[in-house]
């Protein structure tokens, strides 16, 4: 394929991506207004928005995204759970949404500031957080662990970043932190060909044929925060097996 052809599928690939944000948006405002007093945990206005990022991949000619569905592999989450996964890249998101339950995101408060996309978030009841800011940190797990305690799950990268490499980065503490606080499973999944869907310093699209797998829960009755550690580690090997499924 030309660059020139590469170009002009990726503009409309943007543009797709830029009408699924705005008709969501809008959508997710009439929505709110009219069932706020009879959903609090905004999970019609999330779904709303987890939809539009579907379809913004169904639209896009570059990428071919799906859900990985087998035995043992077809775990429907129904109550509150801390969800984690691998981060390779940003279309991680438009992936993960594929998944057919509601879940509240942790993200950076950066994204919150993004025009439509930022909006939507928070219209979802997703939560900011400010990097290296503890106040800022606290808060965010306070509005995680009010969620969880409602029966809403709680969706983080363990990494805190993307991986440059196909390497899994080191787990940050926080998501194993506040399953073991609340009470509630970890949930792993883990996505695979993400990579090449947006490449590194190019505004065009990659082609990508990409999926998101979903394991079992992993109880953290048995773990206190001074066994932190095994709960992380038995998490990235669950990871770990799920990615090499994919593979």
């Amino acid at each position: 394929m030309s660059k020139g052809v590469i170009t002009l599928l990726s503009i409309w690939g943007w543009l797709m991506v830029s009408l699924c944000a705005i008709a969501g948006f809008c959508l997710q405002v009439v929505v709110t207004l009219v069932v706020y007093p009879f959903d609090r945990n905004r999970i019609l206005a999330g779904r709303i928005f987890r939809a539009s990022a579907v379809m913004a991949t169904t639209l896009n000619p570059f990428w071919r995204f799906k859900r990985f569905t087998g035995p043992n592999y077809d775990y429907d989450l129904k109550g509150p759970a801390v969800v984690i996964s691998n981060h390779c890249s940003h279309s991680d998101s438009f992936l993960i949404s594929r998944l057919p339950w509601e879940m509240k995101w942790l993200g950076k408060r950066s994204l919150f500031k993004i025009p439509v996309v930022g909006w939507s978030m928070y219209l979802s009841g997703d939560i900011a957080v400010k990097r290296g800011d503890s106040s800022s940190v606290n808060e965010a797990m306070d509005k995680c662990l009010g969620y969880l305690a409602k029966g809403v799950p709680i969706m983080m990268f363990p990494e805190g970043t993307r991986s440059r490499t196909d390497d899994l980065l080191a787990f940050k503490d926080g998501a194993f932190r506040l399953a073991i606080q609340a009470g509630v499973p970890i949930l792993p999944i883990a996505v695979h060909g993400t990579r090449s869907a947006l490449p590194k310093s190019d505004w065009r699209f990659g082609r990508s044929d990409a999926a998101v797998i979903v394991g079992q829960p992993i109880s953290t009755q048995e773990y206190e925060l001074g066994s932190l550690d095994e709960l992380k580690a038995k998490s990235r090997a669950a990871i770990e097996t799920l990615r090499e499924r994919l593979r």
